[in-house]
């Protein structure tokens, strides 16, 4: 048996994302996959734990923990929709000496595909393997070029990481995390990890973490990427890539691949057909609201990128 700990941090407004995520994972896993998933939350908050074990109850190969953790970030900076649960994982390193590696992931993500073959990258010397976040290397060059030790295409976005924990604990990354995450960056905990880990990060293939901007350049090209990313590796991101919804939520919103998210809602052990009527029936009374030429550009959108295309 081939046995995954899987670490991911979030409160309880993210439980109804969590089941669907959870349920995407387990359902996508191989006859010989086990995941261990570890839950990391506030110790201020009663978690829901009864709904995510209604959906890990419902498979046999996987084994579902909860953690409080301490008070660390409990002051961290937020901002946007990201809040201190998002610091969570700098303290995976200390919480869990039982294991030398690990995955943390966000759960705003649906997995398409068995995770052991990206477990089992070989991490080297480096401390943590991630996939670039293409939006930020092209859109904010002035904000990577502020990071210290941090370079252009080579910043990773931090929703879906393997953590070389041994090596962590051995040079005390969490204290060197806890020092950063101080600074109140802009973007919290990524740029804290892409600092502190600056080059001793292993990129990993764009298809274990498109977030929105990757889905939507990789079926509508716009951007020179890094000459490592083949036309194979944008097929496979657009095939069975692991979808990360790190802007717009499915679940409040249209967004890119939307139908993806709701399709895994159905397949849950969560689902509710009233809720799901009532999304799509309050989405249509919104656009019936619409002007015409705002339906059309709605439209032209959906049917550019933000259908499944299998």
């Amino acid at each position: 048996m081939n046995v995954i700990p899987i670490v991911f941090a979030f409160d309880n407004n993210l439980i109804e994302a969590a089941g669907v995520c959870f349920t995407s994972l387990l359902v996508n896993a191989n006859s010989d996959t086990f995941y261990d998933i570890r839950v990391l939350h506030s110790p201020s908050v009663h978690l829901d734990e009864d709904t995510l074990r209604k959906v890990t109850g419902n498979f046999k190969n996987c084994r579902l923990s909860f953690y409080p953790v301490d008070e660390t970030y409990e002051n961290a900076f937020e901002i946007r929709h990201v809040t201190k649960a998002t610091y969570y994982r700098l303290l995976i390193p200390d919480l869990f000496t039982d294991i030398d590696k690990a995955i943390y992931s966000d759960v705003d993500i649906i997995f398409r595909q068995d995770l052991w073959e990206v477990f089992n990258t070989d991490l080297g010397d480096n401390y943590v393997a991630a996939s670039l976040d293409i939006g930020m290397n092209a859109y904010e060059k002035q904000h990577i070029d502020s990071l210290k030790g941090v370079n252009l295409w080579n910043y990773v976005q931090a929703g879906f990481m393997i953590f070389n924990l041994k090596l962590m604990r051995q040079d005390n990354l969490t204290a060197e995390f806890k020092k950063e995450a101080a600074n109140n960056y802009r973007y919290q905990d990524q740029d804290t990890v892409n600092i502190v880990c600056a080059g001793r990060i292993k990129l990993l293939p764009p298809c274990w973490n498109v977030n929105d901007c990757a889905y939507i350049q990789f079926y509508q090209p716009s951007l020179k990427l890094p000459e490592w990313i083949k036309p194979s590796d944008i097929e496979r991101a657009r095939k069975e890539g692991t979808i990360h919804y790190s802007g717009y939520k499915p679940w409040q919103r249209y967004s890119v691949a939307f139908d993806i998210w709701w399709e895994y809602y159905r397949k849950s052990p969560i689902f509710d057909e009233k809720r799901y009527f009532k999304f799509f029936f309050d989405k249509t009374m919104l656009l019936d609201s619409l002007p015409l030429w705002k339906r059309v550009k709605n439209l032209a959108r959906y049917f550019l990128y933000g259908r499944y295309k299998g």
